[in-house]
């Protein structure tokens, strides 16, 4: 089936070919991210550990050891409705991904029509009648020196001859398969558009990668903190028995006159304080189980909860400690920004090709026919091809200020790129920081408990032997039980520790 196309399109098509690799886009170069080379070392922050593993490399089940930590998790990555948002984001994105990259192909479509038409000779009532009657019709006069001469002629006719139907309607057919107002990327703006539309979808994926490793940091956290409540809880309930001991003693001396009502009111202060204590907690305990429902996303039975926290770690103890900070580079949420930075350097190419002409195609072949069954016949192929080309020449500065906006986007982009990346910096630091000193912290706080313990002790004995006075009992009962509390709340910070550098050092997922 041969076509003729006309010099335009031919010359449409060879000037897209020839200006297929123009692309007005900066070229991608990324930024500094504004931070030292390496993460700190030495003073506070602890020694490198020569056996360590790459955290990024470690899927959290092999992270996290203890068992119903990791059924919880894994029932909260089922479950939970933020990461469902985050997933259904990505789905998003790669649809409208889908949809901006169909702008670089032409869409073809397939398109039929019929037409039915009266025959206006037929209709505006000729002397020949609709059967074909016979008439006179004058053909011509002219006048020559006044007098005039002429020609008649008299025949039949049918009316709707002229076109060959016999009737009076007309009927067309047609069917054409064509592309209508493809645009030749000549300046790459399609391109740079769909380049713009896919490193969105990349940062999509990087946020929901983010969402899934902040869910599993925050469930981790929250199933610490049950833990860590329990033990607090158990902890006054233990010292409530000791100072209800203490005020049942003191208050039976007072009834006989042996100890003043002071000291009875003082040892009912550390009971009632003790009580108090309790209620909180047992508050605390079910806002806690409340909050790590919400992160699950559905109820977590008791038998997946931790009965005390005790010494537990939750997670593998020896980490990397003396990595570059490159490996921040590989953070989910900085690679989010950064794809959010090359879509904004992107979105600079397309409105920079706004300035040049825009070239456009339309064009069909198809058929056409007065009988449906002669559609596909010989002679009946027809085609038409429309290339158009735009000039923008007056816009009002619409095409300046669309360009200075993608700039300033651009620029907004580096800074949160920048921003991010030493964001995720200080993050690891302060972990770091605080994991180089956290066993001095429990040490020390184990042996002020234990002290604490010994002392509230001599001190009851030796206040019951007359020794020591009622308040110096009193305040060391008190000081240990801090310390001990203390000491509880130290252990959780060292578990959430190692929670948190799983988080910030981009932890791995599988």
């Amino acid at each position: 089936m041969a076509v003729t196309i006309r010099f335009p399109l031919v010359a449409a098509l060879a000037a897209s070919t020839a200006l297929a690799g123009c692309n007005l886009a900066p070229t991608y170069v990324r930024p500094a991210g504004g931070v030292p080379a390496a993460l700190p070392q030495g003073g506070v922050y602890p020694a490198a550990a020569t056996d360590a593993r790459d955290i990024t490399r470690v899927g959290w089940r092999d992270f996290f050891i203890d068992e119903r930590l990791r059924q919880v998790i894994q029932r909260g990555l089922d479950n939970n409705r933020d990461l469902q948002v985050a997933a259904a984001n990505v789905l998003q994105a790669r649809a409208q991904y889908r949809v901006q990259r169909a702008e670089l192909l032409p869409s073809v479509a397939a398109s039929g029509s019929a037409t039915y038409t009266n025959n206006l000779f037929g209709a505006s009532g000729a002397t020949g009648g609709a059967t074909g009657a016979t008439g006179t019709t004058t053909t011509g006069s002219t006048t020559t020196g006044g007098t005039t001469t002429g020609t008649a002629a008299t025949g039949t006719g049918t009316v709707g001859s002229a076109v060959g139907t016999g009737s009076t309607d007309l009927h067309y057919y047609s069917a054409n398969v064509g592309v209508s107002a493809f645009e030749l990327d000549l300046f790459g703006r399609v391109r740079n558009l769909s380049k713009a539309a896919l490193e969105q979808y990349f940062a999509t994926e990087e946020a929901q990668r983010s969402t899934r490793i902040t869910l599993i940091a925050e469930i981790a956290s929250a199933w610490l903190t049950i833990a860590s409540d329990e033990d607090q809880l158990a902890l006054s309930q233990q010292t409530l028995g000791t100072f209800k001991e203490t005020l049942d003693l003191t208050t039976a001396q007072f009834r006989i006159g042996v100890a003043s009502e002071l000291e009875s009111r003082q040892a009912e202060t550390n009971y009632q304080a003790a009580r108090n204590d309790i209620a909180v907690l047992r508050t605390q305990i079910a806002r806690d189980r409340n909050a790590l429902d919400l992160l699950v996303g559905t109820p977590v039975e008791a038998a997946l909860l931790p009965p005390a926290l005790g010494d537990m770690r939750p997670g593998i103890q020896v980490l990397p400690t003396d990595l570059s900070s490159t490996v921040l580079l590989r953070r989910p949420d900085v690679l989010q920004a950064e794809h959010q930075l090359i879509a904004q350097n992107a979105n600079i190419g397309a409105a920079r090709a706004a300035f040049f002409p825009t070239i456009s195609l339309t064009a069909t072949l198809g058929t056409i026919s007065t009988a449906l069954g002669g559609l596909f016949a010989s002679g009946t192929r027809t085609y038409t091809a429309s290339p158009s080309i735009a000039l923008p020449l007056f816009d009002g500065g619409r095409n300046k200020g669309n360009l200075d906006y993608a700039r300033a986007s651009r620029d907004a982009a580096v800074a949160t790129y920048q921003k991010t990346v030493q964001t995720a910096f200080r993050e690891v630091a302060d972990a770091l920081a605080e994991r180089g000193t956290i066993d001095e912290q429990i040490a020390a706080q184990s042996a002020r408990a234990n002290a604490a313990q010994v002392a509230a002790r001599l001190s009851e004995a030796r206040y019951r032997s007359g020794v020591d006075s009622f308040l110096t009992s009193l305040d060391a009962q008190r000081t240990a039980y801090a310390a001990q509390q203390q000491l509880v709340t130290t252990r959780l910070n060292r578990g959430s520790n190692l929670v948190e550098l799983y988080r910030a050092l981009g932890g791995g997922l599988s």
